[in-house]
């Protein structure tokens, strides 16, 4: 099988959150396999090189299980499929995932954009048990926004913070996050997202931190496309910047050491929310595997 390396949301060479997207359709056990070997958050499968049903089908493997739906590889692998396969003109590609068919467009500049479903807006948590969580004091937390859970595909709890200060300050505790979101549960929450509307870097938003543990196996995310989606989305829905509309810059994985720089596009009209999430991939490696 061929395979390749990239880097998606990157802000420079070797930022942003790896991926390696193959190209075929092994077994099951053989693609949970190679996403151990590669140890990365998340890997792709591509799984024929022509499309079906107008989009090319896609598996996407951590190195736990497969789960059905996650940004950054929608984003990495939509740019090896226009690179390699639709054609390096192509505007737009589509993915057959299990959340359903998710587009994949690219700017002239290189930028590119998927376009989530449609979030569901779930339950909310009192600050002063996500403090137990984060390490943090409730008085961490901006009280005028819910904590709340959100899924455009993959569920995380949005968690407002007041501070940079104190979202640097916040340490994470599985015991007490499976405790929160009921783990035993059919469909528990496994993510985690949280945010201050403060940034590190000038012209940035928000800086955030995704907490992804029960998702990929590995603490914390560079990168969480599929969070950012539902935090657009939370952002629309809850009028943060006193408007139905939200156009932001979110900077990730400082914390990690693997800067990162996502875009988010959203628009609640009152029926429904539009969310897309934006930013650059960048090819790192092609290989082999035999």
């Amino acid at each position: 099988m061929q395979y390749y390396v990239v880097d998606v949301f990157a802000e420079g060479q070797y930022t942003g959150n790896q991926l390696a997207v193959f190209r075929g359709n092994p077994d099951t056990e053989t693609c949970l396999k190679l996403a151990q070997e590669m140890n990365y958050q998340e890997v792709t499968f591509i799984t024929s090189d022509e499309p079906v049903n107008g989009g090319y089908n896609v598996r996407v493997f951590t190195p736990i299980n497969e789960i059905p739906f996650a940004g950054h590889p929608t984003l990495g692998t939509g740019f090896i499929v226009q690179q390699e396969l639709a054609g390096k003109n192509t505007a737009q590609v589509t993915l057959n995932m299990q959340v359903g068919q998710i587009p994949v467009r690219f700017d002239d500049d290189g930028t590119g954009w998927m376009k989530q479903a449609e979030p569901k807006f779930q339950e909310t948590y009192a600050a002063e048990v996500v403090a137990e969580v984060l390490g943090l004091s409730p008085d961490d937390f901006d009280p005028i926004f819910p904590i709340q859970a959100v899924s455009t595909g993959l569920p995380h709890i949005m968690t407002p913070i007041k501070t940079l200060d104190a979202l640097q300050r916040a340490t994470w505790n599985l015991a007490k996050f499976k405790q929160m979101v009921n783990w035993e549960a059919e469909r528990a929450i496994k993510g985690l997202f949280a945010f201050a509307p403060q940034a590190l870097k000038y012209g940035n938003d928000f800086h955030a931190r995704g907490f992804v543990e029960l998702i990929t196996g590995m603490v914390e995310d560079p990168a969480t496309g599929s969070a950012n989606g539902c935090f657009a989305a939370w952002l629309a829905h809850h009028r943060y910047f006193r408007s139905h509309i939200v156009k932001a810059r979110v900077e990730q994985g400082y914390a990690v050491k693997r800067p990162s720089l996502l875009l988010l596009d959203a628009l609640d009209d009152g029926t429904s929310v539009s969310v897309q999430v934006g930013g650059r991939v960048n090819l790192v490696a092609r290989g082999e595997i035999v």
